[in-house]
Parts: C-alpha cells; sequence; structure tokens
C-alpha cells in the first residue's frame, strides 16, 4: 500500500486520512475548510518525523505526501476503514478495533493508553482515571488526557470517549473542542441529544 492523504465526508463534516505501508498514520476531524483539514494532517506527519519516528512507512523525505496533496482512490483497507469511520459518524456502531493503524515510535505509555481507548464500545465511556487505573498506572489521570490530547487517529482510537470524573467534559483539541466531543457521543448514544429549542 503506498503511502497517500484524503479527504472523506462525514455527518461532522470532511475528515481526513493519512495511511502508509503498515495502516493509517494519521486522521483528522472536521476543521472547516479543506485546507486545515491537511493542516492537521500533515502536522501529524511532521510530528512523526520531528520526533524520530522515521519509520514511518515512507511519509517522510521524498515520498512525504506534499501539502494539499490527496488521493482520489485510497487503497481498499483505507477505503473501508473511511467507510466505516464515515459509519460511526452517522450513527453505525462499529468499534474500528480491526483497522490497522501504524503507532510506530509513538511512546510505550501512550500506545497502552490508546489500546485501552480503542476498547471502549461505541455508546459508553470511561473516564482519564479509569483509563490510567486500566494501563496499570492508577493516579495518572493527568498523563492519560495527555496522550489522547496527542492522539494521531482520532475516530479509530475514540479519544471522544473518554471523559473526565463524573462525565464532565474537558480538553478535547480536536477542532470544535468540546462541543465537537460532545456531538460524536450524542451520535453515538453515549449522551442525550440537547432538548429541541423554540427558536
Amino acid at each position: 500500500m503506498d503511502p497517500g492523504v484524503a479527504l472523506f465526508d462525514t455527518a461532522v463534516g470532511r475528515c481526513g486520512v493519512a495511511w502508509g505501508t503498515a495502516g493509517l498514520v494519521a486522521v483528522a476531524l472536521p476543521a472547516g475548510a479543506d485546507a486545515a483539514t491537511l493542516a492537521l494532517l500533515h502536522r501529524h506527519l511532521r510530528d512523526r518525523r520531528d520526533d524520530g519516528r522515521h519509520g514511518c512507512d515512507g511519509l517522510d523525505g521524498d515520498r512525504h505526501p506534499a501539502p494539499g496533496a490527496t488521493s482520489d482512490s485510497p487503497p481498499a483497507e483505507v477505503a473501508d476503514a473511511v467507510e466505516r469511520m464515515a459509519g460511526l459518524l452517522g450513527g453505525v456502531p462499529d468499534d474500528l478495533a480491526d483497522v490497522r493503524v501504524d503507532l510506530s515510535g509513538v511512546p510505550d505509555f501512550h500506545r497502552r493508553v490508546y489500546e485501552v481507548t480503542r476498547a471502549i464500545p461505541p455508546g459508553t465511556t470511561l473516564t482519564y482515571g479509569e483509563v490510567a487505573a486500566r494501563v496499570g498506572m492508577p493516579g495518572a489521570a493527568q498523563a492519560v488526557g495527555q496522550a489522547l490530547g496527542r492522539n494521531p487517529v482520532p475516530i479509530v482510537v475514540p479519544c471522544h470517549r473518554v471523559v473526565a470524573a463524573g462525565g464532565a467534559m474537558h480538553g478535547f483539541s480536536a477542532p470544535g473542542g468540546i462541543e465537537t466531543k460532545r456531538r460524536m457521543l450524542t451520535i453515538e448514544g453515549a449522551l442525550e441529544p440537547p432538548p429541541p429549542t423554540l427558536f
């Protein structure tokens, strides 16, 4: 599978995905304009390169997709992942557990946090403290939040399903912040939709 980048439409807006030979390397939630969403993807790719993750499946150096460049026809594996991510954001329950992601070079603690987070079923949540306990580091809720803030593949690693104690919404770093998180949790059935307004 040759590396590439693509944009795709979802119920929450136009998302982006980047992939390499070992799976998805970045996913971006809608950032308004396509150029802004692509910029988020390229920031993740640049972070991989800057963090010394040069074994990035050809997504650095000469084979790094040019900013703004997208693929019209992603490989079948990526197209399937895109369809499933769009379905999830449209309300179709899917844990995306079998979608391949390339987390090469990601710190061990972050990988463990992402593994626990991937196991949270749609329609449910865990607190930062519960995730910390499940990775064997009770009391490391803040470190869990920092790891999730650097999550390169939101949706597939559903960081929106991790909430503060008591279900409070705090610090969602994706575009749209807490409102995006709330909307995704509502679509998945983890939160009740807001009551209708008169106006």
